[in-house]
């Protein structure tokens, strides 16, 4: 119930985010090229009335998730218009955009409809019935435990190399760019802070769920899991990433703790809150989906081994994987493009076609740089101006690293094909250390 209310409050508060900044029509609008996820290129933008109607629209099927309204369609119907923006242009990905798709959809399936809504609170104001008692399936409150965990265990894991643990980069970037900030200025400004904030980091990512999970410190350690995130809230842009995982937390409490806390009473009255469900003859397929779940889950963010080589580099299985700021990246693209029929050779900037949003995300990322290459390539088609070859003038820093050339400039990259092959025509990474080791 708790999670339910928070979640489609903290929706219905981001999609305003996104009309009173503005945000609708400067990444959806006003940008005459989007990236497309592999697959999804067929999905197209709605007009800007359109799209704003359905941010509209969003930010009542948030509110009425959160009451409990007709839930079964509200959160079907809030998940995939929530899914379908997210999907307009990778450029706007972010990992808790990617979180709330999940919670969404696991809620959607749950029984979190069935207790604290508007109309069982009306029955139980007019006495005529009383509240629902705070009964869940024990499964629903284990998946939903284990999708929280599984953010904070891999965002910690992600941390687990050299640049972080023993360079304390990025962070010795990041903190010098606030050693003005109030009280804590000076304690960033010293030598051993990246390293110790890094550490710090490290450890409560990788070991919070095991104290939540502990009956006698899940209260200290959520205590500590809300400055945590209260800080790096203040300290870093990281939008609504903070406040989705302080309220996600909640759910490793007894799903009985909102009842206790309203109607103060002591937990020896309540009735017990985790009840196994009675066998069903599809049992068996519900637990067999929800295993799926649980293991696609756990396999996703380990796609980049298969990879090899530096994933905050190549980039490669970034995506979906809880890489929580893990790199500072800052990269700069031009492109080349020669005219095969006649040699001429065009300079091409990324700002003729993208926003700067774009662009900045693009020029770090080599597989927005491979969608743009064929995107120029069909524009030039259209001119009548092809066939042309694309190749990518484009260097990349990384974790303060002097820039290096990110992707091999002799590659035609029009002719490559998009997909989650293996792409050699990325440059490996650097293998000097950041800044912090030089000397």
């Amino acid at each position: 119930m708790a999670l339910r209310i928070a979640y489609g409050l903290i929706l219905s508060v981001s999609m305003w985010r996104f009309l009173h900044y503005g945000w609708v029509d400067r990444f959806f609008v006003e940008p005459g090229f989007h990236f497309k996820y592999w697959g999804l290129g067929w999905v197209g933008v709605l007009p800007g009335p359109l799209l704003r109607a359905l941010f509209w629209a969003l930010i009542g099927l948030g509110l009425m998730v959160a009451c409990g309204a007709w839930f079964r369609v509200s959160a079907a119907l809030l998940l995939l218009g929530f899914s379908y923006v997210q999907v307009l242009d990778v450029a706007t990905y972010l990992n808790h955009y990617y979180l709330a798709a999940l919670l969404g959809l696991l809620l959607a399936l749950s029984p979190a409809g069935k207790m604290g809504t508007l109309a069982a609170l009306w029955r139980r104001l007019r006495g005529t019935a009383p509240l629902p008692a705070a009964s869940i399936r024990a499964a629903w409150l284990h998946l939903l435990r284990f999708q929280v965990g599984v953010v904070y265990v891999y965002a910690g894991l992600a941390k687990l190399h050299a640049d972080w643990l023993i360079d304390g980069q990025p962070l010795g970037i990041w903190l010098a760019s606030r050693a003005d900030f109030p009280l804590l200025g000076p304690l960033f400004r010293a030598g051993a802070a990246p390293i110790v904030f890094s550490w710090a980091g490290f450890l409560f990512d990788t070991t919070i769920v095991g104290w939540l999970a502990w009956r006698r410190t899940r209260p200290y350690a959520y205590a500590v899991l809300v400055a945590f995130h209260a800080l790096t809230s203040v300290l870093f842009p990281i939008g609504m990433f903070p406040v989705i995982m302080t309220v996600a937390a909640l759910v490793f409490f007894p799903p009985d703790w909102p009842r206790r806390l309203l109607f103060w009473r002591p937990r020896s009255s309540v009735q017990p809150v985790l009840q196994q469900p009675a066998p069903r003859p599809r049992a068996r397929l519900l637990l067999a989906l929800g295993l799926g779940y649980c293991a696609l889950q756990a396999l996703l963010p380990l796609r980049f081994a298969l990879y090899g080589g530096n994933v905050r580099w190549h980039e490669q299985g970034m995506r979906f994987s809880w890489r929580v700021m893990v790199r500072e990246k800052n990269g700069s693209v031009h492109f080349r493009v020669t005219s095969e029929r006649t040699g001429r050779l065009y300079e091409i900037s990324p700002a003729r076609y993208l926003t700067p949003l774009q662009e900045r995300e693009m020029s770090g990322q080599p597989d927005l740089i491979a969608q743009l290459a064929r995107h120029i390539r069909d524009d030039f088609a259209r001119r009548g101006l092809g066939p042309v070859q694309v190749h990518a003038d484009a260097w990349a820093s990384l974790n303060g690293r002097r820039a290096r050339r990110l992707i091999d400039p002799d590659v035609d990259l029009a002719s490559v094909d998009d997909g989650i092959a293996p792409a050699r025509w990325i440059l490996p990474a650097p293998a000097e250390p950041p800044p912090a080791r030089r000397g």
